[in-house]
């Protein structure tokens, strides 16, 4: 590292540095006299334009500039599994240690514990030709996450030594014999956080992402790698959606972004992420979640690079054979860095102020998605799903981060303020909201969920469809002045909202309803049309079927928990025939 620049000029986070020649795009960069950290983002002859990840205020021109001849990347191997990291992948814990609560300006602490040791379980073999993505051993980085030590991409050549035992991220652990000579490996990998990671092949969304809410697995489904993006206005239920899916979903590994959002936001997720219960492992949800902490009061320029370390992260752990989620919350505050900085580069802004290259970088981003055949002689698959929050102003869909992004999802579940007005949760507009890959994840449907859901999943929709068309007609004449088939449709439409989309995210039994539970409830739910629909053929007067007891325990059923489901299932089905068998014209 040496010094090469003078501070020349200062912006906000943007300092224009002189004599900075040879200097290189995305370089990293250390500034002023506390060393902050920066990246060049534009070169003008011997001008470099840095965007500094920490506040500038008290930097003055003339201050020295160092480059570090390497662009930002991200450390790679033990210890990121349960920690919590700011935009820039530096551990806030032990900035906390170290500094205070407040993090001090020039503050270095590396992503891994340098001196913690881990118990190293080498699984390839001395002698043996070895590629970049090969597993050279384990680590248990976690209860539940077992770590797999890779050789690097691009590194390849006959594995000369591989040492077992206790050691250091930092300790050489195996010695490669490559064409350039011997190559000793650590258990770190550093890798440019701007530049998506190799693999082998991309394969067709085939497998769906399982979350939990009916809403999702049932009418919009996402599929494993797939990119989804959530946007809606204030109080709509964006973050609570996101820690929905981080809670619930079947991925393996969780990497939660924080970007731009308030801190007592961030704070829940940290409160109550320890304490939660996983579903699938039994242990507590942080033992295979990181989170990546970068709210609306830190500096606006790591917020651009916080997205870029969470897909890196993921990526990383795809790279092992993982399925991993990542929640990016939210990309709209993403994208207003992005237009700050843009601004202090004086560049010609595009719509709505916003840089013209907006669409390529959320393009970029949502494109390193995928469900991957891994790197390595191994036959592994991994995937990183993607799902971005979007924070339109006043809820206006129709402005730039929400239409470019758009463009690049295949789910978009649309919140709507004014369910979320009626405490309907999730507040999703089921008539605005569509999934792409339906027809793809139809085959997995067919072959491992129960026979007809998607048969059940096209007749509820048709419902609610029918139910808007009616709604017009509703409120010019009222609903008893519908034909009573038409009446009926209504009632059964109301159950579908209410007893089936409706979900209760802070409900100990409702929060999280398995695929078979979800196939289930729908059918109670058209069995009661149907019996409707014939008893209506019988001459039975509406008001009848109407004030049929069961239907308090169809309203009631989402609350049984999911073991003790197939019972109360049953007994809903014997009431509903008995009731409705009962009932004469």
């Amino acid at each position: 590292m040496s010094e090469n620049g003078i501070i020349s000029k200062i912006a906000g986070p943007l300092v224009i540095a002189d004599n900075m020649r040879g200097c290189e795009m995305y370089e990293l960069v250390k500034v002023g006299e506390e060393r902050l950290m920066g990246e060049t983002i534009r070169l003008d002859g011997d001008l470099a334009y840095i965007q500094v990840y920490e506040d500038t205020t008290g930097l003055k021109p003339g201050e020295p500039v160092l480059r570090t001849g390497a662009p930002l990347s991200a450390e790679l191997g033990p210890g990121i599994i349960t920690n919590f990291y700011d935009g820039v992948q530096r551990p806030l814990d032990a900035i906390r240690e170290r500094a205070g609560d407040y993090i001090t300006r020039g503050v270095e602490v590396p992503a891994l514990d340098r001196e913690r040791q881990w118990d190293f379980t080498p699984t390839a073999e001395e002698g043996k030709q070895v590629e970049g993505g090969d597993v050279l051993g384990t680590v248990q980085e976690s209860k539940v996450i077992t770590h797999k030590i890779m050789v690097p991409p691009g590194v390849s050549g006959k594995l000369v030594e591989i040492k077992g035992g206790k050691h250091r991220v930092i300790d050489t652990i195996a010695l490669i014999e490559t064409e350039d000579g011997m190559k000793e490996l650590t258990m770190i990998q550093r890798w440019p956080v701007r530049i998506g990671r190799p693999y082998k092949e991309k394969l067709d969304p085939e497998v769906p992402l399982l979350t939990g809410q009916r809403i999702y697995d049932t009418f919009f489904p996402m599929a494993k790698g797939g990119a989804g993006a959530i946007p809606g206005g204030f109080g709509t239920g964006k973050t609570v959606s996101q820690h929905q899916l981080a809670k619930w979903s079947d991925a393996q590994v969780v990497v939660y972004v924080g970007c731009g959002e308030r801190g007592n936001e961030m704070t829940e997720v940290l409160d109550t992420f320890p304490e939660l219960d996983d579903p699938t492992t039994g242990e507590k949800l942080m033992e295979r979640s990181v989170l990546i902490a970068n709210t609306s009061n830190m500096p606006v320029a790591a917020r651009e690079a916080s997205i870029y370390t969470g897909i890196t992260l993921a990526e990383y752990y795809r790279d092992m054979g993982y399925d991993v989620s990542l929640m990016a919350d939210s990309t709209s505050r993403w994208a207003e860095a992005l237009r700050e900085v843009s601004g202090r580069l004086e560049e010609m802004p595009g719509e709505e102020g916003y840089p013209a290259y907006l669409a390529t970088r959320l393009a970029d981003f949502y494109e390193r998605t995928g469900r991957v055949r891994v790197l390595g002689s191994r036959e592994e698959y991994g995937s990183v799903s993607v799902v971005g929050a979007v924070s339109p102003p006043g809820g206006d869909l129709s402005e730039p981060v929400s239409q470019n992004t758009l463009r690049v999802v295949s789910v978009f579940w649309a919140l709507d303020s004014t369910l979320a007005d009626r405490r309907h949760f999730p507040a999703i507009n089921w008539l605005r909201s569509y999934s792409l890959y339906l027809e793809p994840l139809t085959p997995w449907f067919e072959k491992n969920a129960p026979p007809g859901f998607m048969d059940q999943r096209n007749r509820m929709m048709a419902i609610l469809q029918k139910e808007s068309e009616l709604q017009e007609i509703v409120q010019l004449v009222g609903a008893d002045a519908l034909p009573e088939r038409e009446r009926v449709l209504l009632d059964v439409a109301r159950m579908v909202r209410e007893d089936f989309l409706q979900q209760n995210a802070y409900h100990p039994v409702d929060s999280y309803c398995p695929l078979e539970k979800q196939y289930l409830m729908a059918n109670v739910i058209l069995r009661f049309y149907d019996k409707a629909d014939e008893a209506l053929d019988a001459g039975i007067g509406i008001d009848k079927i109407e004030s049929l007891p069961v239907k308090d325990e169809i309203a009631r059923m989402k609350y049984v928990p999911g073991e003790e489901f197939r019972a109360r299932y049953e007994e809903i089905i014997k009431h509903m025939d008995e009731q409705f068998g009962s009932l004469e014209a």
